[in-house]
């Protein structure tokens, strides 16, 4: 089968299929090639291998042109954008709860007013959020928003906060689900970070495998929470009205008072509970996963998880206030509500299970738009290349082992730790929020489209709260970790800029200003070979050095001078013309002599162009590779950044 077919839009299709080819595309008259899915896997040696294992882990590789059928449904999509922000509902609670435990039990009254609070404020931000996807469509979210209303400055720092967001979320969902499993069965708790982490490292491989498969894998997961969750909530609320006791004693003991209740004490037990609302972003920055119409299909999953989200919630907090639940060690708010509801049951299980797998794969929602964010600062050459680039399976391949690979470490930083992670979390995803609905605010101003006034005071109104609880979130969570995000945002914007000054001075130094190609001058070239024998090899090399330049000189590095006098003998046997140069080393060192030498020919005639040659040996099978040397390897890393200076690799293929 040929590889390579040239569409000129002359070949009949039914022939080639007739004759087990691929099918062309008629009507093309540029008469370019396009190389078949044979062409693009290496079928021998080591890299077909890797090739292999690879097509059993992620799969076999997709066209580009498959891409449009990548895209999901909505109730695929909820699982994928949403699992974070409903998967939050594990653990924001707990987090009033810890922060009011400050001021003793009796100060627990105050977590239902509190959760009344954040669920206003997720209907704030959602709503502000429906307008960004009707007018970006495109995606990008906050940082395409920031960038258009604020410049680069903004967007970048909108940017980096989202970055860090989603590393976050990676590491907080992950610790939040093994607490989920540790709670059930305590005897894993001594290796939390070991769990954490494989379920971390299983979750990037099935996100390698293309996002319309995750979601369906995630799909059933997510789900089941959500139901089990409903009927928890039901069955809670209905023995509340009915006045029946709990099914299990689950109030700790009261807690000592630590601190006195404070309106800052109220603040910072608030600003713990706004984490419930990390990942309403999500599908802002993804609208360009949704199947057509893809802002419409957008805007309704957001509600969708915006109601689900904070009827969640608000139920889990009005039966942890029933129940008088108090937060303790070892065992999560939702463990001891389920316990008190329903026992310690079948169902406590199925609970306790489908929260661990939600909380797992909440995960997802940062590997859905961690590399879709990542795809767009790269495309800005704000970010490497890399990042624009699909792989196997069209997902952003690069992005999504950057986040597996920045997750792991955080985790074990922190050994797993949730409550550790929490104040990192809400600063950098607040701010975010706050440069979205800022510049969205700006759009309606500047332009004054259909229904601006509505929208500049919905936007308003979302900048505003969200700056406030930004600024909140830095206050009370100063001293517990958020100046650490404080720091890193200036940090990541400034690595950001370099890489877009490195890419700017490539692309000034790189452009053509003449409308045709020039002639550059060149200076004579020196060609040098490196060599070890006079063999066959040896011989191929000379006769194709010869055809690149009249100034061919073989190099031989040796520190056996008795060697080094037989192969001069052997020279003048075979007639060779070309220049020979001995260079002995002393301290046996290859390299660096090789550099000494192309120094002192540098010094002798300024600028001139090298080529250096070398001789690559290519056994057949690849286990053999260990069998040969890798000095070609390392002078090749030496003079990869040396000037006027072009390394070519000339392979002889044994037998």
């Amino acid at each position: 089968m040929r590889v390579l077919d040239i569409l000129n839009g002359r070949r009949d299709e039914k022939e080639e299929e007739a004759r087990g080819k691929p099918s062309l595309k008629k009507g093309s008259q540029t008469g370019h090639l396009i190389a078949s899915e044979e062409a693009s896997a290496p079928k021998e040696g080591l890299p077909g291998l890797i090739k292999q294992m690879k097509h059993v882990l992620i799969g076999q590789p997709l066209p580009t042109a498959g891409l449009i059928h990548e895209r999901i449904a909505k109730l695929q999509a909820l699982a994928v954008f949403a699992s974070d922000a409903i998967s939050s509902v594990a653990y924001a609670p707990e987090e009033i709860l810890l922060v009011l435990a400050l001021a003793g039990s009796a100060a627990f009254t105050l977590s239902l007013p509190i959760a009344i609070a954040v669920v206003a404020l997720i209907a704030i931000v959602t709503y502000s959020y429906r307008q960004t996807i009707y007018r970006y469509p495109q995606g990008g979210g906050t940082y395409r928003v920031t960038m258009d209303n604020f410049g680069d400055t903004a967007a970048l720092l909108a940017g980096s906060s989202l970055m860090l967001g989603y590393i976050l979320t990676a590491a907080v969902s992950t610790a939040a689900g093994v607490a989920a499993v540790t709670s059930a069965f305590p005897g894993l708790f001594s290796i939390r970070v070991e769990l954490a982490l494989v379920s971390l490292f299983l979750l990037t491989l099935v996100n390698l495998r293309g996002v319309k498969e995750s979601a369906t894998i995630f799909a059933l997961p997510t789900y089941v929470f959500i139901f089990s969750m409903l009927a928890m909530i039901g069955i809670g609320l209905w023995r509340m009205v009915m006045g029946l006791p709990p099914v299990e004693a689950v109030a700790s003991l009261p807690s000592a008072v630590i601190a006195p209740t404070s309106v800052f004490l109220l603040l910072r037990a608030f600003a713990s509970g706004c984490s419930a609302m990390t990942g309403t972003e999500a599908m802002a920055d993804g609208v360009a996963a949704f199947k057509e119409p893809q802002a419409k299909n957008a805007v309704v999953t957001l509600l969708w998880m915006a109601v689900i989200l904070s009827t969640l919630f608000l139920g889990m907090a009005i039966l942890a206030q029933h129940l008088h639940i108090l937060p303790r060690e070892g065992e999560t708010v939702l463990s001891q509500l389920a316990r008190g509801v329903v026992g310690r049951g079948p169902f406590y299980f199925l609970l306790q299970g489908a929260t661990a797998l939600i909380l797992f794969l909440a995960v997802n929602t940062a590997f859905a738009d961690f590399p879709r964010l990542a795809s767009f600062l790269a495309a800005d050459r704000f970010l490497p290349r890399q990042f624009i680039f699909r792989g196997d399976r069209l997902a952003f391949s690069t992005g999504i082992i950057a986040l597996g690979v920045l997750g792991g470490l955080l985790l074990l930083v922190v050994h797993a730790d949730v409550h550790l992670l929490i104040p990192l979390y809400a600063v950098g995803v607040f701010l975010s929020f706050t440069f979205s609905q800022s510049g969205m605010f700006k759009r309606w101003w500047t332009l004054r489209e259909p229904g601006w006034q509505q929208g500049m005071i919905i936007n308003g109104i979302g900048a505003l709260v969200t700056g406030m609880v930004t600024l909140l979130v830095a206050i009370t969570k100063f001293t517990h970790g958020a100046w650490m995000i404080l720091v890193l945002l200036p940090m990541f914007v400034i690595l950001f800029k370099g890489i877009r000054s490195h890419y700017d001075r490539v692309k000034a130094q790189l452009f053509l200003k003449e409308q045709t190609l020039p002639n550059f001058p060149l200076p004579p070239s020196k060609t040098i070979i490196l060599i070890s024998d006079v063999n066959k090899a040896t011989a191929r090399i000379l006769r194709y050095a010869m055809t690149l330049s009249s100034d061919v000189v073989a190099l031989h590095v040796t520190d056996d001078l008795d060697a080094a006098r037989k192969l001069r003998e052997k020279w003048v046997k075979y007639h060779i013309r070309t220049h020979l140069t001995i260079l002995e080393s002393p301290y046996r060192s290859l390299v660096y002599p090789v550099l000494a030498y192309l120094d002192s020919i540098e010094s002798e005639a300024q600028k001139t162009p090298v080529t250096i040659i070398l001789s690559a040996i290519v056994p057949k099978h690849w286990w053999e590779y260990i069998l040969h040397n890798q000095d070609g390897l390392r002078i090749k890393t030496a003079l990869l950044f040396r000037a006027n200076t072009v390394v070519i690799d000339y392979p002889y293929h044994l037998d």
